[in-house]
């Protein structure tokens, strides 16, 4: 039998509904960590398959640093005006603009940096490993792409409250929480400097 107090706990830590919670646990034998896991599965199969609806609605917010020196605003969407108005929407919001204005980040995703830059960047990694034997250059260079994405794509970027997760994971955790798609569209980091 599963306790009411474990499921609350469960519901506090993943966002999920007391019924889904409930199942997690009685699937897991009352194990909260690998509860936690499955539900965190399940919800981001959840934002995934939402990730395909329109987003219509959603939220310019600006961050500025306690110093005033530095700031940022950001874009993003959602499918409906009421989620636009909730907590849990602008609590992303502002968490996202104090991580642009933290990271600097350069571009949302990968797809946008422009293919001269990215075959520029690969042909440099591409010189570094020269030398190496060729079954792996590939490979090399396929990793220091990723982290050179890593380091200049927000959604890429190791999230600056909790660098376990990426911006993008914590975009995903929202979306299976609130229920709807949501996207960052765009930003912009303001300095003084």
């Amino acid at each position: 039998m599963i306790e009411a107090k474990t499921v609350a706990r469960l519901r506090e830590m993943t966002g999920a509904g007391m019924m889904d919670a409930k199942k997690a646990l009685e699937e897991t034998d009352g194990d909260l960590a690998a509860a936690a896991e499955a539900l965190k599965k399940k919800g981001l199969a959840k934002a995934e398959k939402k990730g395909e609806r329109e987003t219509r609605e959603g939220r310019v917010y600006a961050y500025i640093h306690a110093s005033g020196k530095m700031g940022a605003m950001v874009e993003i969407l959602c499918e409906t005006d009421f989620v636009a108005r909730n907590e849990q929407f602008l609590e992303l919001c502002k968490d996202v603009a104090m991580h642009v204005a933290a990271s600097d980040p350069l571009y949302v995703r990968r797809e946008q940096v422009p293919p001269e830059v990215v075959e520029k960047q690969r042909a440099l990694f591409a010189e570094d490993v020269a030398g190496k034997p060729a079954d792996i250059q590939q490979k090399i260079v396929d990793g220091k792409m990723d982290k050179w994405f890593a380091e200049r794509c927000l959604l890429e970027q190791a999230f600056v409250k909790d660098e376990d997760k990426t911006v993008d994971e914590l975009l995903k955790e929202k979306i299976s929480t609130i229920g709807e798609n949501m996207q960052v569209s765009r930003f912009a980091r303001f300095q003084i400097g």
